[in-house]
This record gives C-alpha cells, sequence and structure tokens, in this order.
C-alpha cells in the first residue's frame, strides 16, 4: 500500500494516542490527526500534546456539538432509535459524524488515506469505513487495529511508555469509554465477565441510583414541531437542553444500562451505557407524540423503529434506506409540539403530564363520570361488524 499522508480519526486515547506513531513507523507516512468534539470533557490542549508526542504533523480539532445535535441526534430521537430495545445509540450516531468530517480533511490535506482506532471486531470500524467508501471511495482505508502487533491493551500501555506518550489509561483502570452529549458508552477490564457487577468507578456522568436524592424533581418541557426548545420555561439550544437535562437526570441515576449486545460482526458483548438526556427525551417524545398522532401511525412506527435503530448501528447512516426512514419520521413531527412533565426520582424518569394544541384525547369520550359523551348504544353494532370474520370458525364445538 503505497501512501504519503495519512489522516487520522483522533480520539486522544491509548488506541489512537499509540497509532500516530505506529503508522509513522510502519507506513513512513505523514499523519494528520483530526478530533472532533461531540460532548466529551477533553483538552485541546492535551490533545495536541500527545498527537505531537506521537509524530503527528497536524492536528484539526473541531467541535460539531451542534451540527450532532440537529443532524444527528435530532433525527434519532424523532425515530425513538434504541438498539435492541435498550441502546440509544450515542457511539453509534457519532461515528457518521466523523466519518463525514475525516473525509472533508483528507480532502482538504489532498491526503491518500485515512486512519482510526478502531477494534478489529467492534462496531466502529464499520461506521467509520462503510461512511467513508460512501462519501469517497478513492480514499484508502488504513485500520491499525487490525494489524499490529499488540494483543492487549496492556501491551498498547508498555508501548505508549517506551515511545513517551502521554495516555490516561493504566493497567489498574483499562476501560475503553467513549462520551459525547447523547450519552457514554463503557467497556473492558471487569465488566468483560458477565457475572461482575459494574463498579461505580466505571461510571462518569451518573451517580448511583443509592446515593441520588430522595426528593423527586420535576422537568417541563416544550416541544415546537418535534424539537425540545424549553427547559423549566427556559428557551435553550438543543445542545445546552441536552447537556442541563444530563447533569439533572444524572444526579437521579438515570439512564443507566448494562447490556448483553449483539455486535454486527457476530459475537456478543458486554457494554455499559449512560444516558440521562437520552432516557429523558426519548420517553418524553414517545409520550407526546402519542398525544398526537393516531394509532395505526403509532403502531406501525414501532416497527419502523426498530428497523432504524439496526440502520444506525450497523454503519448505514448513508443508506437509501436510512435516508428514506428519517423523512417518514420527520413527516409529522409539526404535530409534536406542545409540553411534557417528567417526574425524576432514583433510577427512573417517569411522564406524569403532557399537552398539546394538536391532542387527539378527548376527555368527554373517555371520562365514566356523568360528563360522559361516547354513544354506548354504538358499541353493539361494532362488536357485530368487528367479530363477525371470526363466527362460527371454531364450529361452535361445545367446550
Amino acid at each position: 500500500m503505497t501512501m504519503k499522508k495519512v489522516v487520522l480519526a483522533y480520539s486522544g486515547g491509548l488506541d489512537t494516542s499509540c497509532a500516530v506513531r505506529w503508522l509513522g513507523e510502519r507506513y513512513g507516512v505523514e499523519v494528520v490527526c483530526f478530533s472532533a468534539f461531540l460532548g466529551e470533557a477533553r483538552s485541546p490542549s492535551v490533545l495536541r500534546k500527545r498527537a505531537f508526542a506521537g509524530g503527528a504533523s497536524r492536528i484539526y480539532i473541531e467541535d460539531l456539538k451542534d451540527e450532532f445535535a440537529h443532524d444527528f441526534i435530532l433525527p434519532a430521537l424523532w425515530a425513538h432509535a434504541r438498539y435492541e430495545g435498550k441502546y440509544p445509540l450515542a457511539t453509534a450516531l457519532g461515528r457518521p459524524l466523523i466519518a463525514k468530517h475525516l473525509v472533508r480533511i483528507a480532502q482538504k490535506e489532498k491526503a491518500d488515506a485515512v486512519s482510526h482506532g478502531c477494534s478489529g471486531k467492534g462496531n466502529d470500524q464499520v461506521r467509520i469505513e462503510v461512511g467513508v467508501r460512501t462519501l469517497d471511495p478513492s480514499l484508502k482505508i488504513v485500520a491499525p487495529l487490525r494489524e499490529w502487533e499488540f494483543q492487549s491493551r496492556e501491551e498498547e500501555m508498555d508501548y505508549a511508555k517506551v515511545n513517551k506518550i502521554p495516555v490516561e489509561a493504566t493497567k489498574k483502570s483499562p476501560y475503553s469509554i467513549d462520551q459525547n452529549i447523547w450519552g457514554v458508552s463503557i467497556e473492558a477490564g471487569i465488566l468483560e465477565n458477565p457475572w461482575n457487577e459494574p463498579p461505580e468507578e466505571a461510571y462518569r456522568i451518573t451517580r448511583s441510583p443509592s446515593r441520588a436524592p430522595r426528593t423527586s424533581k420535576y422537568l417541563n418541557l416544550d416541544f415546537q414541531n418535534g424539537v425540545p426548545v424549553r427547559l423549566n420555561g427556559v428557551k435553550m439550544s438543543l445542545v445546552e437542553l441536552i447537556e442541563k437535562i444530563t447533569s439533572l437526570a444524572g444526579q437521579y441515576g438515570i439512564g443507566r444500562m448494562d447490556q448483553m449486545e449483539n455486535r454486527l460482526v457476530g459475537i456478543k458483548s458486554r457494554e455499559l451505557y449512560e444516558a440521562p438526556a437520552a432516557e429523558v427525551l426519548l420517553l418524553a417524545h414517545a409520550e407526546l407524540e402519542g398525544l398526537v398522532m393516531d394509532r395505526e401511525f403509532i403502531h406501525y412506527k414501532r416497527v419502523l423503529s426498530e428497523k432504524y435503530a439496526e440502520l444506525v448501528y450497523y454503519g448505514l447512516w448513508f443508506s437509501p434506506l436510512k435516508e428514506a426512514l428519517d423523512s417518514f419520521f420527520k413527516s409529522n413531527q409539526k404535530r409534536v409540539t406542545g409540553k411534557v412533565r417528567i417526574k425524576l426520582t432514583p433510577g427512573k424518569a417517569i411522564c406524569v403530564g403532557k399537552s398539546s394544541p394538536y391532542s387527539l384525547y378527548s376527555e368527554k369520550l373517555a371520562t365514566y363520570t356523568a360528563e360522559d359523551q361516547f354513544d354506548r348504544t354504538a358499541a353493539e353494532g361494532f362488536m357485530k361488524i368487528w367479530g363477525l370474520p371470526y363466527e362460527g370458525m371454531k364450529g361452535g364445538k361445545k367446550l
């Protein structure tokens, strides 16, 4: 593989910090680093120091939180996307955005190739590489973790030490962590044994429910055309609102998930997730949508939501089917306008109120009080028509 310049998707973690040096040694290429800020707490100065310590010639550090919130999180919120019914896809949503800008910078730098620090048995390699190949198939792709000689994170730590590359991972704290504004993914270390209870030290943004405040807290959310725009009466940008809910709900231990997950490559993986804002907003949006949309739409959407989550998880963000489903989920968001009240309790968010000018709910039809206006006499005819296809189907046998 002949290359002169490679753009590396650089997180500043153990894998990519080692990859900068390794790429230069193995291929003799100029390495340009690209770091995307999607909400993780990282210092630009620390990233620069680590990248240059590894031998990078240049580093791009870009804050993409706003684009991430509006162009990736919001469509997933409208889709009610959860992989296998639990994981709200925080990491999976970030990868196609990284792939998009990785290609942009590679084109700007006139690079021959791009590279990443994704595991050879993980999902992220698929999300990055399928995204790159979809957007610019002329770029070569180098995946150090599929090629290099290191068999463990411990060996990588030794390599970093020998090459004087500063990294945060230690043999006592070997967790692999990915964080953005939609959530945190945590794996490796003691978590690899599914019998082990996750230690509190593994969590990053949530407090244990046992240490949560005993007094419940209420969040009042205003939605406009499907977009959450106010929290407790205060207008906020989408990024600000997500970050604020993360802080508030995280104090109650909301959004913790311990999931035995079926990876795309065919293996099972034990993953810890923290997603306080995702848990609250997915609940609030679903409750409001349930108030304003009809039964057939809601029931069919559940089928499409599962497929949408699979497409995102499988790295098919730029695929025609995923884009078509985006259009479907977006089509009725104008009706998802109103207010939702969420009650935060230790470990759980509960919807306790909702209202909308587009509400399909009629108290006069639903009530069992003297105000009831439902025509009960019409029910008899409905029963006859509804049950007609099944009448006598079992032959009238004595039971």
